[in-house]
């Protein structure tokens, strides 16, 4: 399939390439780093990994030229991903806040509220912005564990999470804008989501890793 056309399609194809290769540098760094903490790593790879499928993905739809139905195609698995990510996302919080049992609990509702928002996806007809209202509202849950966490001082890295949450937050803003910029290449608000992304991934990563020496609960 051949390139497309668009300038600001492919940085956004390049930049969503650029993250999928950095969550599967910040998996290698927690699979030999925190090998003691097993639920605990195993989770939140499982959140790099999503993010790395979905990011993949998001290369090829963005980069390539491709017949609708193999693009309606590829964003089914992209937004599947999407959903369980957050849901993994939250029972990090919830197990690093409460433990993993009270995190487990979360699981049927974590799997009703992903099918609603898929199923709300599909029917406005894929728009991302629905990921990004979705994604929001649990970012927002997470922060205030995080905040509580970093305050209280029970977990170690818990202030480096909140900062990027908060950063993704902001990323999430501009996604939903218009907002355009010429950085040596141009990029739409898709591209510049993903820079913002890229770097609160990486926020997120080392505050995961260092609230791998926590206590396990």
């Amino acid at each position: 399939m051949p390139l497309t056309n668009s300038p600001t399609e492919l940085t956004t194809s390049a930049t969503d390439a650029l993250l999928a290769i950095e969550c599967a540098v910040i998996i290698a760094v927690l699979l030999r780093s925190a090998p003691t903490n097993h639920w605990r790593t195993t989770l939140w790879c499982g959140v790099f990994t999503l993010l790395a499928t979905a990011s993949f993905l998001g290369a090829l739809v963005h980069g390539l030229e491709m017949p609708k139905s193999i693009r309606i195609a590829l964003w089914t698995p992209l937004y599947l991903s999407l959903g369980i990510l957050v849901l993994l996302f939250i029972m990090g919080a919830i197990a690093d806040w409460q433990g993993k049992v009270a995190a487990k609990r979360l699981v049927p509702w974590g799997i009703g509220v992903s099918a609603a928002f898929l199923g709300l996806t599909a029917l406005l007809g894929g728009k991302f912005i629905v990921f990004i209202v979705y994604a929001a509202t649990i970012m927002l849950s997470g922060l205030a564990i995080y905040t509580f966490l970093a305050a209280t001082h029970r977990l170690k890295g818990a202030a480096v999470v909140a900062l990027a949450i908060l950063l993704n937050l902001a990323g999430a803003a501009v996604q939903a804008s218009n907002l355009s910029l010429h950085l040596v290449f141009p990029f739409d608000h898709n591209g510049l989501f993903h820079l913002v992304q890229i770097a609160s991934t990486a926020i997120l990563g080392l505050g995961v890793h260092r609230g791998m020496k926590s206590v396990q609960r």
